[in-house]
């Protein structure tokens, strides 16, 4: 395992640098934010943050580059792409460690999380000789009707700490082959990530003599997504992050008329009937819940077991927590790491307090772990609570490894309808070897979440598909399938190749 210096060094981020970067020499005038790693509490680099004049400037070399690299072929623009996958395939072990020293998931987790970026570049480039519109029958002779998409333009992009690369990855590959250039704020927490992220690109632009602009970084606090929201050049703000977080962007560029592409917080469940593998489930529930300690928008958050398995269950269950490893993430004996940084854990103690104060039985007690073998203060224990479907704790995110356990007795649409209550619609789950119950759950009056899994846990989509969900997550979606077409515009095209103008809806107007 690489020591932190040796792995920022290889990365070429150094330990006190600007945050800023559209091409050329970095920048940045505003605040020092300060990186920590939530592994040990070590002080990973110091960051100054975009002032209003960095954003400007940033906002400017990305219109300049926009005009040029518009007109690039799209298959060209998948060239590029194409290699900077490459450049990621070199850099998986070193970027992955990076992930895991500074937002705290495993190694394991770090790297697959690089080889989504490999993936979603890999989608990107055929998708680059293909980005189809549709041919309609015209109503009137020897017309042609047909639709075309055009890039938007400028795509911001604001990420969250817990994928701190993957989803900017998911945004741009799709945005460049598209022809939009971007402008990127990741998260606070995780600055150290993206200015790996921005100097891997920028070779590849350097290479083949791109405009920079294409690919802008600034690093900075809420403001800069709130001036990224507000602006008319922006033409889409792409956001994933918290439901607050995302009412507020949505608020701020609707009262511009721009688009906004939102995936927001999960309140996941899976469904488990009389009919479940119930190894299977135990599996799935175990590594949905702790997988990243929590900090997945896909997280499971809750378990909806039937009364005739319920006792078998969580008697599994609990067994398969004793088992658990907390500790460092970059080991890889360990199952679960730390929490990102003090506040979570505040929101977490915050949480169990709430569920002793309405009515929850632990079934596997949490708690903050002590800070004498767990120096960063950051690691707490996994838990597991029995409680009520309607317990007000059970329908808000917790970002955090607490699992809620519920009980229901009537057939499966009644275990549908309890994961329906919650006002989030990201990801489900039923495990059952049933194909009634399978194909009920994955009606249009089953789950009404934008993922919905059969055999298999909440987390750990693949690229090919849409990727997103509904009610309060947001109604956006990224990564695979048409996503393509959130970053573009669409625009309907008539030819008339007769000597005659004849109107629609067989409308007559005479001269």
């Amino acid at each position: 395992m690489k020591k932190i210096t040796a792995l920022l060094k290889e990365l070429n981020v150094e330990s006190n640098q600007k945050g800023c970067h559209s091409g050329g020499d970095w920048f940045g005038s505003g605040e020092i934010i300060k990186s920590y790693s939530p592994v040990n509490g070590t002080h990973l680099a110091s960051i100054q943050a975009a002032g209003v004049e960095d954003y400007e400037q940033a906002i400017a070399k990305a219109e300049h580059a926009f005009l040029s690299f518009q007109k690039i072929p799209a298959p060209n623009r998948g060239e590029m792409v194409r290699q900077f996958g490459n450049k990621l395939r070199k850099k998986k072990e070193a970027l992955g460690q990076l992930v895991s020293w500074e937002m705290g998931k495993s190694l394991q987790e770090g790297l697959g999380e690089v080889q989504e970026m490999i993936d979603i570049c890999d989608f990107a480039v055929g998708l680059s000789r293909q980005l189809y519109g549709n041919t309609m029958t015209s109503e009137r002779p020897l017309h042609r009707l047909y639709e075309q998409y055009h890039p938007l333009g400028v795509v911001g992009i604001i990420s969250a700490f817990n994928f701190p690369v993957a989803v900017w990855s998911w945004n741009v590959a799709l945005a460049w082959v598209c022809g939009n250039v971007c402008i990127w704020k990741p998260s606070e927490k995780t600055p150290l990530c993206s200015i790996a992220c921005q100097n891997i690109i920028c070779e590849v632009l350097k290479d083949n003599k791109l405009p920079q602009g294409i690919s802008t970084l600034i690093n900075g606090e809420a403001a800069v997504g709130q001036w990224m929201a507000e602006d008319h050049r922006v033409a889409l703000v792409s956001a994933t992050g918290s439901t607050r977080m995302g009412k507020d962007v949505a608020q701020r560029v609707g009262a511009r008329l721009g688009k906004s592409l939102l995936e927001l917080g999960g309140n996941n469940a899976i469904i488990i009937t009389p009919n479940a593998d119930l190894d299977t489930a135990i599996r799935a529930a175990v590594f949905g819940a702790v997988g990243t300690c929590g900090q997945r928008c896909t997280s499971t958050r809750r378990l909806i077991v039937h009364e005739a398995i319920f006792d078998r269950f969580t008697k599994s269950l609990q067994k398969a927590y004793t088992q658990l490893r907390i500790g460092d993430p970059l080991d890889e004996n360990n199952h679960v790491g730390p929490l990102i940084d003090a506040d979570a854990v505040a929101t977490y103690m915050d949480a169990l307090a709430k569920v002793d104060d309405q009515g929850g039985e632990w079934l596997v007690p949490g708690g903050k772990l002590n800070e004498t073998d767990f120096e960063s203060g950051c690691y707490v224990k996994p838990a597991v609570a029995i409680i009520d479907h309607d317990a007000a704790i059970v329908h808000q995110e917790t970002f955090a490894p607490i699992l809620y356990i519920m009980k229901y007795t009537g057939g499966v649409e009644e275990a549908i309808a309890i994961q329906n209550e919650v006002k989030q619609g990201l990801s489900s789950s039923i495990m059952s070897l049933n194909m009634q119950e399978t194909e009920t759950f994955l009606s249009h009056w089953g789950s009404d979440c934008g993922i919905a899994n059969v055999n298999i846990g909440t987390s750990g989509a693949e690229i090919g598909g849409a990727f997103g969900g509904e009610k309060e997550t947001g109604g956006g979606r990224e990564s695979g399938s048409d996503a393509w077409k959130a970053y573009m515009r669409r625009q309907t095209n008539t030819i008339n190749y007769s000597k005659e103008l004849p109107l629609a809806q067989g409308i007559v107007f005479d001269l």
